[in-house]
């Protein structure tokens, strides 16, 4: 069996003075080997706890993750997360960095260098690999982070907020990329975001969560991701399709938040 399965997860966070929070509540989800899902919802919603499930930060209370045919039981090397900081190593250069995960495996150093040079020209950052990680721009700096994270050759990528930081332009640029790549590697994606125009774009599928405990609303099958393959995404933003989703998106969870406000206020 390939590809990655969530059966049935639930979390609940134990509070000191014996209250808990569910955190997320029965989400069960199928992904294809080489799927791009976003995942969207209001604040609280659980995205970044079930994308550290995945991910074997943390244990489930209750169900379980398969990853080809294995059930996932802690981090490992299969499954790479690329934060909203680049998480890099500050006193190495890019080339250092990306080739770290291969170095850490064993890899001869012929291969590292030819691994890290392929991945730093795809990413646009062939001209940069002797640079200082501190040298570089918050953009440069999450291409290098994904390059590092490629470098380990991970069935699943994972990505909380990748892009977040960013300024607009850098952003954008950034979202091309996301897509470039996922179209050459052919690896699943998990991305988290706030924005519901990103989860347009990245996402081939799309969830929408509840608030908590953490649920699955809705889900939409999208064609952006894949028109932004070989589009400017600018004109993909254009599409009529896209803008109709959006708002619909945007009411959506424009309602869950006033819901949980009024919970807050009736506390």
């Amino acid at each position: 069996m390939t590809g990655l399965s969530i059966e049935n997860i639930s979390m609940r966070f134990d509070l000191p003075n014996g209250s808990y929070v569910q955190a997320l509540k029965d989400v069960t989800l199928d992904l294809k080997n080489g799927e791009l899902l976003s995942v969207l919802g209001p604040s609280g919603c659980g995205k970044t706890t079930l994308l550290n499930i995945v991910a074997g930060f943390l244990a489930p209370t209750e169900g379980k993750i398969i990853l080809n045919g294995h059930r996932v039981t802690g981090p490992d090397a299969e499954r790479g997360m690329v934060f909203q900081k680049g998480a890099l190593f500050e006193w190495m250069s890019v080339r250092e960095n990306v080739e770290f995960g291969p170095l850490m495996k064993g890899t001869p150093s012929a291969e590292r260098r030819k691994t890290a040079d392929h991945l730093l020209e795809i990413t646009g950052l062939a001209d940069f690999k002797e640079k200082a990680i501190y040298e570089l721009s918050g953009g440069m700096q999450q291409r290098v982070a994904l390059a590092r994270c490629l470098a380990n050759e991970p069935d699943v990528i994972l990505m909380d907020e990748p892009l977040g930081a960013l300024d607009a332009l850098t952003r954008e640029k950034m979202q091309g990329l996301v897509l470039k790549l996922w179209k050459e590697t052919g690896k699943t994606i998990i991305l988290i975001t706030h924005s519901v125009e990103e989860a347009l774009l990245l996402g081939e599928r799309l969830l929408v969560m509840a608030p908590r405990p953490g649920r699955i609303h809705k889900e939409y099958n999208l064609p952006f991701a894949e028109m932004g393959v070989d589009q400017d995404l600018r004109i993909v933003k254009k599409h009529p399709e896209f803008n109709s989703v959006r708002e619909e998106i945007l009411s959506m969870i424009w309602e869950m938040e006033e819901e949980i406000m009024g919970r807050t206020e009736d506390a």
